[in-house]
C-alpha cells in the first residue's frame, strides 16, 4: 500500500480561532490602482495629441465669395486661426455662403507643411425685370427668346449676356447685360426707337396709288411711314405711266419728295411679221425682232420700220392714245432671185431649207437671203451647200453627185502633214493584191525564229503612215528634256536622228499629245498618265499595228519581200543602215563587207525610200508597233485589221537597226519585244484615215 492509500486517522479534528487579514494593507493596495490608470490615460492622450501634431499639416482654405462663408470639413480637423490642422489624406469639404450655390468638394492634404486650397463659389442667378416702350416687345437673351415685355423676376446666371429687344416697326435694341447674380434684383427699361421715317409726297394728277416694295401704302397726297433701308417707291394712276424711284430710308429722318408729275401712259403695240424674225426700228432706234411689244408715246407720230434680209422694207407712221393697245402684223414682200440648178443624176431630189422642191435640174425663184440647199439620192453622197440669191441676177448651181466610195476617196487626201511637219502617206491595202496576206515566215526560211508563226491577216481600213521615224527634234517638242544619248562618243541625239531611248508608253503618249494638239480624238486611253488601252474607232495618232507595218514593209505588187532589198542575202549595196565595217568597235558583230557610212543611227531619210515612199522601215533603228507581244497561233482564223490586246507587259518591236547584221535580224519578218527604251529602237506614227 502506498503512502497516499494509508488508512484514515482516528484522531479528532480540533477547531482553531479565525484570524482576519490586515485591513490597512488591503486598503492601501486598492487606493493605488486609480492613480495609475489616470496617469496612463493622460500619457496615452498626450502621445496621441503629440502624434497628431507631429503628423498634421497646415491647410488654409480661401473661399472666393462676396459674403461670409462657412467651411465644414468632415473628419479630424483642428482650427488654428485661419488655418486647419489635418493629417494627409482626402477630406470632404462643404462651403455655404449667402447668395451662392453650396459647394461640396474633396480637398487632398499632402505631406507639404503648409498648403492652401482656393475654392470659388458660384453665385445664384440674378433676378432681372425688363420693360419696354412700346410694351409687348420680344426679348432675346443669348439668342434665346425668353418672353415679351414686361418681364419680371427673370432668372439669369451672373455674368455678361447678349440682350436684344425687338418690336415690329422699331429699331432693334441690343446691349450687353451684366447680371450681378446672388439673387440680386435688377431693373432695365428699354425705349425702342421707331424703325421708319415719314415721307411726304404728292402727284399731278393726285389720287395716284402709292406702293412701297409692292405693298399698297396709300394714295397721293400722303405722308407715308416707310421702314428704314433700301426701298422701291411706285406710283400708279390710270392712263398714266408708272413712276418709280429707289429710296434710301434712314429711320427717323423725314423726306419730302414734293409733287411728282406723272406722264401719260404709253400705248402698247403688239407687233408681228410674216415671216417673223424681222428687225424693227422706232424713230430710227432698233427695238428688236418680231414678235415684240412696243411702247408708243401718246400725242405724237412715230416712224415705224420693219425689215428682213430678202424682203422689201416696210415703213409706216404710228400714233396711239394714252394707255391704248393694238395688235398689228406686217406681211413682208419677198425680194426674189432666180437660181438655176443643174443636177446629175436627174433622179436626185433637191431640197431648199429642208423642203423638197422636186427632182433633177430646175429653175427656182428664191428669197434673196441665204438658202440651205441639199441634193440627195440613195447610194450617193449627199451634197449640202448654201447660196444667197440676188434680185435681178440669175445664178447657176451645178451639182454632180458621187457614189459613197467616190466621195470618200475625194475626202481623203493622199498625203497629209502633221503640226510638227511630219509627212504621212495614205495607204489603202484593200485596193492592193496583198490586202489578204500571211504574216510570219516559213519554217524553212533561213534565220526564221520561233515567234514568226505564219498566220493569215486581212487589212481593210485605210491608214496614214509617217514616211520617216520620229526625230529627236520632233520628240523634244513633246518632251523638251529628252536625250537619246551617245555610244562610244557617237551621238544619237542630233535633231535629225531618230529619237531613241523611248519606251513604248512614251511613244504612245506622244501620239495622244499630237492628237490633242491637232484636235483629233486620242487613240489611246490614259489613266493617271499611263496608257491603259485604246479606242479602235478613234482617228487620232497611234503606233502602226504590226499587220500594217508588215504590209507596208513587205508588200511589193503581188509579192511579199523577204529583205528590204529583195530576197537574197547579203545586200550588194548600201540600202539601209546596218552594223557595217565602221561599227565593229561599237557592235562587235558586223555585216562583213558592208559599208553604209554610219557607225550608229543616221539622220532619217538618209537612204533611198521604198517603193511605197517610206524610209528606213528595214534599218537605221528598229521600231515600236502598237500590238502587245504574243506568239500567234498557226491554226488561227483570218484576222481583219488586228490590233491585239488592250494592254500587256511587252510590246512588239519590228525591223532591224544600225546594231544588227545577222540574216535573222535583217529579214522583214523579224520580231522582237520589250517595254523599256533602247538605243536602237525608235518609232513612227500612223492613224486611220476615217
Amino acid at each position: 500500500m502506498s503512502e497516499r492509500q494509508q488508512a484514515p486517522s482516528s484522531e479528532p479534528i480540533e477547531p482553531s480561532a479565525f484570524q482576519p487579514l490586515d485591513a490597512t494593507a488591503t486598503t492601501k493596495k486598492q487606493q493605488g490602482h486609480p492613480l495609475r490608470w489616470a496617469t496612463g490615460a493622460a500619457a496615452l492622450v498626450f502621445i496621441l495629441v503629440m502624434g497628431f501634431l507631429f503628423s498634421a499639416r497646415s491647410l488654409q482654405i480661401i473661399v472666393t465669395a462676396e459674403s461670409p462663408a462657412n467651411v465644414d470639413i468632415a473628419g479630424l480637423a483642428l482650427p488654428f486661426g485661419e488655418r486647419f490642422l489635418l493629417r494627409p489624406g482626402d477630406y470632404n469639404v462643404g462651403v455655404v455662403a449667402e447668395g451662392y450655390h453650396p459647394l461640396d468638394t474633396v480637398v487632398t492634404v499632402t505631406d507639404a507643411d503648409s498648403q492652401t486650397a482656393h475654392l470659388v463659389l458660384a453665385p445664384l442667378p440674378g433676378r432681372i425685370s425688363i420693360d419696354s416702350q412700346p410694351p409687348g416687345a420680344r426679348v432675346f437673351v443669348d439668342d434665346q427668346h425668353v418672353g415679351d415685355t414686361p418681364l419680371a423676376e427673370l432668372a439669369l446666371e451672373a455674368g455678361a449676356h447678349d440682350l436684344r429687344v425687338q418690336a415690329e416697326r422699331h429699331v432693334e435694341h441690343g446691349q450687353v447685360l451684366e447680371v450681378t447674380g446672388r439673387e440680386v434684383r435688377q431693373q432695365l427699361s428699354v425705349a425702342l426707337q421707331p424703325g421708319w421715317a415719314e415721307v411726304t409726297l404728292d402727284s399731278t394728277p393726285s389720287g395716284a396709288q402709292i406702293l412701297v416694295d409692292g405693298e399698297t401704302a396709300g394714295t397721293t397726297p400722303a405722308v407715308v411711314e416707310i421702314m428704314g433701308g433700301e426701298r422701291q417707291l411706285l406710283l400708279q394712276h390710270a392712263t398714266y405711266a408708272n413712276w418709280q424711284q429707289d429710296l434710301s430710308i434712314t429711320a427717323g429722318q423725314h423726306q419730302d419728295l414734293g409733287i411728282i408729275v406723272l406722264q401719260p401712259a404709253a400705248g402698247l403695240l403688239q407687233l408681228d411679221s410674216r415671216p417673223s424674225g424681222a428687225n424693227v426700228t422706232l424713230n430710227g432706234e432698233f427695238q428688236g425682232q418680231t414678235p415684240l411689244e412696243l411702247e408708243i408715246t401718246p400725242g405724237r407720230a412715230h416712224r415705224l420700220a420693219v425689215f428682213k434680209p430678202g424682203y422689201r422694207r416696210h415703213s409706216e407712221t404710228v400714233e396711239m392714245q394714252a394707255a391704248a393697245s393694238d395688235n398689228r402684223t406686217v406681211a413682208l414682200k419677198a425680194q426674189l432671185g432666180q437660181v438655176e440648178f443643174r443636177i446629175s443624176p436627174a433622179t436626185a431630189v433637191l431640197s431648199v431649207n429642208g423642203t423638197p422642191r422636186g427632182k433633177g435640174s430646175q429653175l427656182l425663184s428664191l428669197p434673196s437671203v441665204e438658202q440651205r440647199i441639199e441634193v440627195a439620192l440613195d447610194g450617193y453622197a449627199t451634197v449640202k451647200q448654201r447660196i444667197t440669191p440676188r434680185p435681178g441676177l440669175q445664178q447657176r448651181v451645178d451639182v454632180t453627185l458621187q457614189t459613197e466610195a467616190q466621195a470618200r476617196a475625194a475626202r481623203i487626201k493622199p498625203e497629209v502633214t502633221t503640226a510638227l511637219g511630219q509627212t504621212m502617206l495614205l495607204f489603202n491595202p484593200e485596193d492592193s493584191p496583198t490586202a489578204d496576206f500571211s504574216m510570219g515566215a516559213s519554217r524553212r526560211e533561213p534565220g526564221r525564229r520561233a515567234n514568226e508563226v505564219l498566220h493569215p491577216v486581212a487589212l481593210r481600213r485605210s491608214f496614214y503612215l509617217q514616211t520617216t521615224e520620229v526625230t529627236n527634234a520632233q520628240f523634244r517638242l513633246f518632251s523638251s528634256a529628252h536625250d537619246s544619248g551617245q555610244i562610244e562618243g557617237n551621238s544619237l541625239n542630233r535633231d535629225h536622228q531618230p529619237a531613241v531611248q523611248v519606251s513604248w508608253q512614251q511613244a504612245a503618249a506622244f501620239c495622244n499629245w499630237l492628237s490633242k494638239r491637232e484636235g483629233l480624238p486620242p487613240f489611246y486611253r490614259e489613266t493617271n498618265g499611263i496608257i491603259t488601252g485604246y479606242n479602235p474607232s478613234a482617228t487620232g495618232y497611234r503606233l502602226p499595228s504590226e499587220a500594217e507595218w508588215a504590209w507596208a514593209a513587205r508588200s511589193s505588187g503581188a509579192a511579199l519581200l523577204k529583205f528590204p532589198w529583195g530576197d537574197n542575202f547579203p545586200p550588194t549595196q548600201a540600202v539601209e543602215n546596218y552594223a557595217d565595217n565602221t561599227s565593229a568597235y561599237v557592235t562587235g558583230r558586223i555585216l562583213s563587207g558592208y559599208e553604209d557610212g554610219y557607225v550608229v543611227s543616221a539622220p532619217v531619210a538618209s537612204f533611198t525610200a521604198s517603193s511605197r515612199g517610206l524610209y528606213d522601215l528595214g534599218g537605221n533603228v528598229a521600231e515600236w508597233v502598237h500590238d502587245v507581244y504574243t506568239i500567234p497561233s498557226a491554226n488561227g482564223s483570218i484576222a481583219t485589221d488586228p490590233l491585239g490586246a488592250q494592254s500587256g507587259d511587252n510590246y512588239v518591236i519590228r525591223g532591224a537597226s544600225w546594231a544588227h547584221s545577222r540574216i535573222a535580224e535583217l529579214r522583214l519578218s523579224y520580231r522582237d519585244y520589250g517595254q523599256a527604251g533602247r538605243d536602237d529602237v525608235g518609232f513612227r506614227i500612223a492613224r486611220y484615215a476615217e
